[in-house]
Order: structure tokens, then C-alpha cells, then sequence
């Protein structure tokens, strides 16, 4: 999955996940866009902002990060668009 903006951030991936085919990248895109297996245990304040799955036999864990505009630090305000640039990581859980 290149890296890339989204609509509010930016997105990227690691070296191992950049490696599988277009196919493969686009239905662990669409496996993200579309995790809904929350629960108080894997997402204990509501965030919605880490998932895990399985793809082809790999684990695959996916993670957002709110930053400041400068992106060196954590945004004062996430739930502020002007203050917050959100980049979403996908990597292959082997390589955490």
C-alpha cells in the first residue's frame, strides 16, 4: 500500500505489507475501512483507533495516530480538525 492523504491525513504502511500484491493490498485497505470487531477489551475508551485481523495467514494490525500540524507531536485537541492530522499505520503484525 503506498503511502499516501486521505481525506483528513495520511496513510502508510510498513515494508513487509508494501510488498504483497495490489490485490492483496486493496482488500487489507478495504478489511480496515470496514473493521467493526470493537470491544471493551481491544478498544477499553471507544477510540476506534486500533484493529487486528487475519489476511491470507498473516496477522495484520492497523493504528491510528492523532498529530499536531507539525506532525512532532500529539494533537492538543483530536477532535479538532484544524488542530489534528490523522495518520493511519497498516503493518504486518510481525513486524511491530
Amino acid at each position: 500500500m503506498p503511502e499516501g492523504h486521505g481525506c483528513c491525513g495520511q496513510a502508510f504502511s510498513d515494508g513487509g505489507n508494501q510488498c504483497a500484491t495490489f490485490g492483496d493490498q486493496s482488500e487489507i485497505r478495504e478489511k480496515v475501512e470496514t473493521f467493526d470487531a470493537f470491544t471493551p477489551d481491544n478498544d477499553p475508551h471507544g477510540e476506534h483507533d486500533f484493529g487486528a485481523f487475519e489476511h491470507n495467514g498473516q496477522k495484520i494490525f492497523w493504528k491510528i495516530d492523532s498529530y499536531a500540524p507539525d506532525m512532532e507531536h500529539g494533537s492538543e485537541d483530536p477532535s479538532d480538525p484544524a488542530q489534528t492530522v490523522r495518520v493511519l499505520t497498516i503493518m504486518l503484525a510481525s513486524e511491530y
